[in-house]
């Protein structure tokens, strides 16, 4: 999935500063539908490392709850660790 094509899908822009923030609402809102609908596995881990780096994403126990999910749930915890790393080592430089 290409990120700037997501924005534009979601928010009609790629760049978020610019954009309404009614159709930010708007886009964040149909972003959590299309996740619950989604069914293939990389395109729904696509779409919630994207609400997560909105700020949007729920807990990965939560977004992955199903069994046949445990895979996702699994990287998206590691998604979690990894970026709080790189976050600390950031501010730990700055």
């Amino acid at each position: 999935m290409d990120l700037d094509a997501l924005l534009d899908h979601y928010f009609h822009t790629p760049d978020l500063s610019t954009a309404d923030p009614e159709i930010v609402a708007q886009g964040m809102e149909q972003l959590r539908l299309d996740f619950g609908v989604e069914q293939d596995a990389g395109r729904k881990f696509a779409l919630w490392v994207m609400m997560e780096a909105l700020g949007v994403a729920p807990p990965p126990a939560d977004a992955f709850k199903q069994p046949e999910e445990a895979q996702l749930r699994a990287a998206a915890d590691d998604w979690l660790r990894a970026t709080y790393r790189l976050e600390r080592d950031d501010d730990a430089q700055g």
